[in-house]
């Protein structure tokens, strides 16, 4: 298996999420690139890998067992404390479009327990995702 950088661990974690409904959107497809322009653990990202990525883990999705292998190497990839902020990362994605769709919240779960993250940690970032979408 091909190893990848935690950078890419990061951009697919999110292209898996916008993907699980079967189509990535336009709003899903701009918040990751803000994403990766904006937060501190893209500070060094090529960002003109951006598309490159996308399109390569979209390639392995297709194949047969391909979110399983998009997990294996996002897992190899990425250390304890960045499997948090890709599960955040899944979140703020799913959340984009406003209303997260039924396969989108299969996929979190599946992403949770592929990266092996406790759900208590995994509710809280829920619940800070969730809040910072609150509308009156």
């Amino acid at each position: 298996m091909k190893t990848i950088s935690h950078h890419a661990a990061l951009v697919y974690i999110m292209v898996v999420v916008s993907a699980a409904d079967g189509s990535m959107s336009d709003r899903e497809l701009q918040a990751i690139g803000e994403l990766t322009k904006k937060l501190p653990i893209f500070r060094d990202f090529d960002h003109d890998r951006l598309l490159v990525l996308a399109q390569d883990c979209s390639a392995i999705l297709q194949e047969k067992d391909g979110l399983a292998a998009v997990f294996g190497l996002v897992k190899e990839a990425l250390p304890a404390p960045l499997r948090e902020t890709a599960y955040w990362l899944a979140l703020e994605i799913a959340l984009t479009d406003t209303q997260v769709a039924l396969e989108e919240v299969r996929v979190l779960g599946t992403i949770r327990r592929a990266l092996g993250l406790d759900r208590l940690v995994a509710a809280a970032l829920e619940r800070g995702a969730r809040a910072r979408y609150q509308v009156s």
